[in-house]
C-alpha cells in the first residue's frame, strides 16, 4: 500500500465548505481538559467558582494573539514585506513561548485586579498548563510540522512507535522520516505533569509547583529545540526557544532560592488564602 495513503489527513473534516482541521480541535480538546483539571483544583483550594472561567475569558484569545506576535516578530523580515499575511493565522504561524508570556501577563494583571495571590493561582493552573501543552503538541503531528532532522524508519521503530505515528513521521517533500519532536516533548509534559500533581501533596511553598513548571518545560523544550529544523532565530544561529527556555530555567530557580531565603513566614500549596 502507498505510504501516502497510510498518512493523517490534516482536515478532520467540512462544516459546508468550511474545513475544521485537528490541529484546531486538539488546541480547544486541550483547553477544555486543562480548565475542567483546573476548575476541580481552584474550587478545592477556595477559589470563586466563576474565577477560572473569567481569567480564560482573557487569556485564551490574549495568548493567541501574543502567540502570533512572536512568530511574526522572529520572522520580520519575511512579514515586512508581505504585510498582508501578518493576520493569516490559519496558514500557521504561532509560537508557544509568545502564548505563554500573554498568558502570564495576563494572570498576573487579572489576579491583581481581583485581589488575589499570582503564585497562588499560577501553582494551582500549572498543571493545566502542562496538559494543554501535551495535547496541543498532537496538532504538530497531524499537520506535519514541529518536526527534527532526518533519520531511518528503523530508527523510528526502534522506538516501539506504531505505525500511524511512522507513517505521519515521513515527510514526502524532504523524501525521508524525522525525529518526532512533538511526540518527545509531549511525553516530558506527560512526565512533568505526573511530578507537579505529586508535588501538590508535598504542600510546598506557594510558586514552587509554578515554578517548577517553568524548570522542567524549559529543560525540556531548551534539549528538544536542538533537533528541530524550523525554529525560530534571534541571531545567526541563536535559537529564540533555547534563550527564553534559559531564562525560564534562572527565573525559576532563582525564584525558589530567593523566597526559600527571604519570604517567611511561607504561604504554603494548601493554604487556602
Amino acid at each position: 500500500m502507498d505510504l501516502l495513503l497510510l498518512q493523517i489527513n490534516p482536515v478532520a473534516f467540512h462544516l459546508g465548505p468550511i474545513p475544521v482541521r485537528w490541529y484546531g480541535l486538539l488546541i480547544v480538546s486541550g483547553i477544555i481538559l486543562a480548565y475542567v483539571v483546573g476548575q476541580r483544583e481552584a474550587v478545592k483550594r477556595g477559589l470563586p467558582e466563576d474565577f477560572l472561567a473569567d481569567l480564560l475569558l482573557w487569556a485564551v484569545p490574549i495568548s493567541i494573539i501574543c502567540a502570533r506576535i512572536y512568530y511574526v516578530s522572529m520572522r520580520w523580515d519575511y512579514y515586512s514585506e508581505n504585510p498582508g499575511k501578518i493576520i493569516e493565522i490559519w496558514n500557521g504561524g504561532i509560537a508557544i513561548h509568545g502564548a505563554l508570556i500573554g498568558a502570564f501577563v495576563t494572570a498576573y494583571i487579572f489576579t491583581r485586579i481581583k485581589n488575589v495571590s499570582f503564585l497562588r493561582v499560577a501553582d494551582i493552573a500549572a498543571p493545566s498548563i502542562l496538559i494543554g501543552q501535551i495535547i496541543g503538541r498532537w496538532g504538530n503531528f497531524m499537520n506535519q510540522e514541529a518536526y527534527g532532522g532526518a533519520v531511518s524508519k528503523e530508527f523510528l521503530e526502534n522506538l516501539m512507535l506504531p505505525d500511524w505515528i511512522i507513517n505521519q513521521m515521513y515527510i514526502e517533500e524532504l523524501g525521508t522520516y524525522v525525529h518526532p519532536t512533538f511526540l518527545y516533548e509531549s511525553v516530558w509534559n506527560l512526565i512533568g505533569l505526573i511530578i507537579l500533581l505529586v508535588l501538590r501533596k508535598v504542600n510546598l511553598h506557594r510558586g514552587e509547583i509554578f515554578f517548577g513548571y517553568l524548570i522542567w518545560y524549559s529543560i525540556g523544550r531548551f534539549y528538544i529545540e536542538g533537533l528541530r529544523t524550523d525554529s525560530l532565530y534571534l541571531v545567526g544561529d541563536l535559537r529564540s526557544a533555547q534563550v527564553v527556555s534559559i531564562i525560564g530555567i534562572v527565573v525559576g530557580l532563582g525564584a525558589i532560592i530567593y523566597r526559600r531565603i527571604k519570604v517567611k513566614p511561607a504561604m504554603k500549596y494548601l493554604d487556602n488564602k
